[in-house]
């Protein structure tokens, strides 16, 4: 027996579903949820170190070389994720209209 369905079709209805899921969560938060936005992000630093004949290699200094700077993709402790901040805005002002 043969699947005759088109996986790229079949990939697109799902990629839609989720899309219409994400944008009713952010949309319609759940009133009974804690809604604190949160986001990740990576500072990169440069590490030296000095050589100890007895102790090896020790961590001399650091020095950041990348600005901290806010993540382009943020989540809210309900448990939506995946936020563009412009979603995660709208996300936290609908939530608190409801309350």
């Amino acid at each position: 027996m043969t699947d005759d369905r088109d996986p790229e079709a079949t990939l697109e209805q799902w990629q839609a579903e989720m899309r219409a899921e994400h944008e009713d969560a952010i949309e319609n938060p759940d009133p009974d949820a804690d809604h604190r936005i949160e986001g990740v992000t990576q500072v990169n630093y440069r590490l030296y170190y000095d050589y100890d004949p007895e102790e090896g290699l020790q961590r001399a200094r650091t020095v950041e070389v990348d600005e901290l700077t806010d993540p382009e993709l943020r989540s809210c402790a309900c448990g939506v994720r995946g936020m563009t901040p412009e979603e995660a805005l709208a996300h936290v002002e609908a939530a608190h209209s409801q309350s």
